[in-house]
C-alpha cells in the first residue's frame, strides 16, 4: 500500500483521529466518464473514501459529496445500492465542473460505532478535508468550494456536517428530510394504519384519486376513522396510500434496525402496553386481539439478500446493505407458516448456532419471509441455518405501534397536538426517546444553525419523512437568521413525489407507480448547481415554494405563479373535468396546461400515458427549433378499448436553460384524471 505525500494536509480544521490518510487505488477510468478515481482511508479507522476528478479541462474549482442514508460504502457512485442515492452522480459533478467526494462514514457496517459523532459528520469531513489536498496537487493550489447532499438519513447527515464543520461545506442540499423526532414515530405510527386499515386502502385510494368521492373516511368504522385520521395528522400523506403493500415492506425493515435501542432504552413500556390503563393493549380492541401472534417453527431454508435479489423481490433495507457482498440474511422460509399477519413479528432464534439472536418480519411475500434486523444481532445471524428453530411473537410490533402516543415532544413538533386536550396529554407520558435516536444516529440534533447557503427538497407526497418536517426546519432556521434567512435558505417542495424514486415490478397492477409519482432526482440536481452558483457567484437562486401545513398536511398553490419553487405545475381534465365517463370506442378530449414558475425555465418534454402502464407512449413535440415554453396549452383525444376505470397521466418536465437534450436537471410533475369506460 503506497502512502501519498501528505505535507500541507490541513485544509480546515484538523482531527486528532484522521491524520494519516492513504491512497490504494489512484487511476485514469473512462467508465462513466473519464476521470481520475482514487480510493484511500485513515490509517487506525475504518474510514474509507473515494474521490472522483474530473479532467482538468472539465474541473471549475468545487466539489459535491454524496452522503448515504447510513454508513458502510465508499462506492456508492459506482455501484449504488438500491434506494440511498441518486443516479448518474460522476457524470453529474464532472457536467458541473466538480469532483465528487464519498466515504463510508467512518464505519464498515451500516450501523457504524459507539461514537456517532465519527458516522455523523466527522469522517466525512476529514475526507473533503483530504480531497481539497489531492486537488490542489492534481489542479493547482487553490481552496476548491465543497457541497454537500444527501436524502432520507444522508440529509440527517447533511444537517449535521453543515452545523458543525463549517469551514469544511460551503453549502448543501439535503432532501426528504425528516426532524429529530422521526424515528421512531413516523414508522411506528404507520405500522397502527397498517394493521387497523389494511383491507381499506384501495377504498381510501379510490376516494383520493382524481375523480373519487374526496371523502376517505367513507365506509370505514369508528376505529379505522380513528386510526387514518391519526396517521394523517402525523404528516402521512394520504394520496400515497397507493403504495401501501410496498410501503409496509420497505419501512417495517427499516423500523427493524430501531427497535433494538427502543427495547434497549425503554424496556418497561413493552410490559406497560398490555398491563397500565392508558395503554392501548390493557384494554385492546377486538382488532389488536386477532392480531397476536405466538408460534413455535422451524427454518426451512435461509435465503441471502443477493439470492432475493436474483428473484426481483424487493429486499429490507437492513438485509440490502449491511453488507456489500449480499451474504446478509434476507428471507427465510419455515416448514411451516403461522396462521395471521406476520407483517413486524420479532423471530427469536431458539436452537443452532444464532441462538438468542433475533431478526423482524419486514413482509411476506408468498413463501418468503422477508427480514429486517438491527444492529445488535447483525453480525451473528449469517450463522442462521436450515432446522434452527424459532420463536414468532408480534407483541413488541404491536405495542410500538402506539409508542408516538406516549412521546409527546415539545410544541414545536406540532403534529402531537392531536393528543393534548386542554394543555393535558390524552395518555402516559414517558421520557421522549426522539432526541437520543438522532444523538445515537448523527451525533448532534439539528439546530438550523450553519454557515454557507441551502436548499432543502421536500417530497411533498413523502410516505417517510413526512413532508412537515421540512416546515419544522425552516422554523429552526428562520429563528436563527430571521430577516437573513432568504440570504441563506431555500425550501423547494416537489409535488407528486415520493420518498424514493418511483419504481414498476412485475406484476405491478395499472396504474403503476410511474404515473402516480415522479422522480425529483431533477430537482436535487438543480438544486446543487444553483447552491454553488449562489455561494461562487452570489446568484440567489429561485424562492422558497409557497405552503401551509393543515393539520399535519402540507398544501400546495394551485398555480405555478403562486406555488413558486421550480418545479413546473400541471392542471389536466377529462372532458372538461377531473372524471369522465364514456363508452368503449368513445373518444375523450384530454386537455392541458402546464406552467414553470417564473424564471425557473421552459417546458422541454410531455408525454402522455392512457392506458396506466407507465409508457408514455405518446410524446408532444417539443425541439430546440421552437421557441422558449414557459406555459404550454395543449389538447388530444383519446379512446379506450376495453371497459375499466382508467387513470390516464401527462407528464411534463421543464430544464433552467431550455436544453431538450441533456440528462440531467430535468424537473418534472404530473396531470392525472379518472375515465370510466362502460
Amino acid at each position: 500500500m503506497d502512502k501519498m505525500n501528505t505535507t500541507g494536509f490541513s485544509a480546515g480544521s484538523r482531527d486528532p483521529l484522521f491524520e494519516q490518510p492513504y491512497v490504494d487505488i489512484n487511476e485514469w477510468r473512462d467508465q462513466p466518464v473519464r476521470h481520475r478515481y482514487v480510493h484511500g482511508g485513515f490509517e487506525g479507522t475504518e474510514c474509507r473514501f473515494s474521490f472522483y476528478f474530473p479532467p482538468a479541462e472539465h474541473y471549475e474549482g468545487r466539489f459535491f459529496h454524496l452522503l448515504l442514508p447510513v454508513p458502510g460504502i465508499e462506492t456508492a457512485a459506482i455501484n449504488p445500492p438500491a434506494a440511498t442515492t441518486l443516479p448518474n452522480p460522476i457524470p453529474f459533478a464532472i457536467e458541473s465542473g466538480a469532483y465528487l467526494v464519498e466515504s463510508n462514514q467512518g464505519s464498515t457496517n451500516m450501523f457504524g460505532g459507539d461514537d456517532s459523532t465519527i458516522t455523523g459528520y466527522r469522517a466525512s469531513a476529514a475526507a473533503a478535508r483530504y480531497s481539497r489536498v489531492l486537488a490542489s496537487e492534481m489542479y493547482g493550489a487553490h481552496r476548491p468550494y465543497g457541497y454537500a447532499y444527501g436524502g432520507s438519513g444522508g440529509a440527517f447527515r447533511t444537517f449535521a456536517c453543515l452545523e458543525n464543520c463549517p469551514d469544511v461545506w460551503d453549502g448543501g442540499v439535503p432532501f426528504v428530510q425528516g426532524s429529530p423526532m422521526s424515528i421512531p414515530y413516523m414508522f411506528a405510527v404507520q405500522g397502527h394504519a397498517f394493521r387497523v386499515l389494511r383491507d381499506k386502502f384501495a377504498t381510501i385510494v379510490d376516494a383520493v384519486d382524481p375523480g373519487g368521492s374526496g371523502d376517505m373516511y367513507a365506509g370505514l368504522n369508528t376505529e379505522e376513522r380513528e386510526a387514518l385520521a391519526e396517521v394523517t395528522r402525523m404528516g402521512f400523506p394520504p394520496k400515497a396510500w397507493f403504495s401501501a403493500e410496498r410501503t409496509a415492506l420497505a419501512y417495517t425493515g427499516i423500523l427493524a434496525m430501531f427497535l433494538d435501542n427502543v427495547l434497549k432504552w425503554d424496556p418497561e413500556y413493552f410490559r406497560d402496553f398490555w398491563t397500565v390503563p392508558g395503554y392501548l393493549g390493557q384494554n385492546p380492541p377486538e382488532s389488536l386481539l386477532r392480531e397476536r401472534v405466538q408460534h413455535k417453527a422451524k427454518i426451512s431454508e435461509v435465503l441471502k439478500s443477493k439470492d432475493i435479489t436474483e428473484l426481483g423481490t424487493m429486499v429490507s433495507m437492513p438485509a440490502r446493505i449491511a453488507d456489500s457482498e449480499g451474504e446478509m440474511p434476507a428471507a427465510v422460509k419455515l416448514e411451516k407458516m403461522p396462521d395471521g399477519n406476520l407483517q413486524g413479528n420479532t423471530i427469536t432464534l431458539t436452537s443452532g448456532a444464532a441462538a438468542g439472536h433475533v431478526l423482524y418480519v419486514a413482509g411476506v411475500v408468498d413463501d418468503l419471509v422477508m427480514v429486517g434486523f438491527g444492529g445488535a444481532d447483525f453480525r451473528e445471524l449469517v450463522k442462521m441455518e436450515a432446522g434452527d428453530e424459532v420463536l414468532i411473537d408480534n407483541g413488541t410490533y404491536l405495542a410500538i405501534q402506539t409508542y408516538h402516543r406516549h412521546q409527546i415532544p415539545s410544541p414545536d413538533y406540532y403534529v402531537w397536538n392531536q393528543f393534548m386536550v386542554a394543555g393535558q396529554p390524552m395518555y402516559p407520558q414517558r421520557s421522549v426517546l426522539g432526541l437520543r435516536y438522532a444523538r445515537s444516529a448523527i451525533g448532534t440534533v439539528m439546530t438550523g444553525r450553519f454557515a454557507g447557503k441551502m436548499i432543502v427538497v421536500e417530497s411533498a407526497m413523502d410516505e417517510a419523512a413526512f413532508p412537515w418536517q421540512a416546515d419544522w426546519y425552516r422554523s429552526r432556521v428562520q429563528a436563527v437568521l430571521g430577516p437573513r434567512l432568504d440570504d441563506h435558505y431555500r425550501l423547494w417542495f416537489t409535488d407528486n413525489a415520493l420518498h424514493t424514486a418511483p419504481a414498476v415490478m412485475p406484476g405491478d397492477s395499472r396504474p403503476v407507480a410511474t404515473t402516480r409519482a415522479i422522480n425529483y432526482t431533477g430537482v436535487v440536481q438543480q438544486a446543487l448547481r444553483d447552491v454553488s452558483d449562489w455561494v461562487e457567484k452570489g446568484l440567489a437562486p429561485p424562492p422558497s415554494t409557497n405552503y401551509e401545513v393543515v393539520d399535519g398536511q402540507v398544501c400546495l398553490p394551485l398555480t405555478a405563479a403562486e406555488r413558486k419553487g421550480i418545479q413546473p405545475v400541471v392542471t389536466m381534465k377529462a372532458n372538461g373535468g377531473e372524471r369522465a365517463e364514456v363508452a368503449v370506442g368513445e373518444p375523450v378530449e384530454f386537455t392541458a396546461v402546464i406552467e414553470v414558475p417564473p424564471g425557473t425555465g421552459t417546458i422541454v418534454a410531455v408525454r402522455w400515458d392512457f392506458e396506466g402502464a407507465g409508457e408514455y407512449p405518446l410524446s408532444e413535440q417539443f425541439d430546440d427549433t421552437n421557441s422558449s415554453f414557459p406555459r404550454v396549452t395543449l389538447k388530444t383525444t383519446y379512446a379506450f378499448s376495453e371497459p375499466g376505470t382508467y387513470f390516464p397521466a401527462l407528464r411534463a418536465t421543464s430544464q433552467r436553460q431550455g436544453d431538450f437534450k441533456t440528462r440531467f436537471t430535468r424537473i418534472h410533475n404530473l396531470g392525472r384524471v379518472r375515465v370510466v369506460v362502460h
